[in-house]
């Protein structure tokens, strides 16, 4: 309670998500992976797709294919994920920077396969 007193919970949370998202879509873009990631603080969505997702229409759009590679992949490099193209990703205060360049990581090494 004291570290919630301390400091505003929402505002470290914005960050690791905003940095997350722009850091897996750095590495997707890098290398050539047509990606969408809708974010709302920090919980994230990642579509393999170009397109803006809006709605479910946009959301059946994504490589289901590719998202099943990718979630294989992060398994195997030790990350954990939603097993649904169709779930969220949920970061809490528990993740350290060290956690999110860990998960960055294994994905660049994913998407290098």
């Amino acid at each position: 309670m004291t570290a919630l007193k301390e400091a505003d919970p929402y505002e470290t949370l914005e960050e690791k998500g905003k940095w997350l998202a722009a850091e897996l879509a750095r590495e997707a873009a890098t290398r050539g992976v047509p990606l969408t990631i809708n974010r709302v603080g920090s919980m994230l969505t990642l579509f393999f797709t170009p397109g803006p997702v809006e709605d479910l229409t946009g959301a059946k759009t994504s490589d289901l294919k590719r998202f099943r590679n990718f979630f294989q992949g992060m398994l195997q490099e030790g990350v954990y994920l939603p097993p649904s193209q169709f779930e969220a990703w949920f970061l809490s205060l528990a993740h350290t920077p060290g956690d999110l360049e860990f998960t960055v990581a294994a994905a660049r090494r994913v998407w290098s396969r």
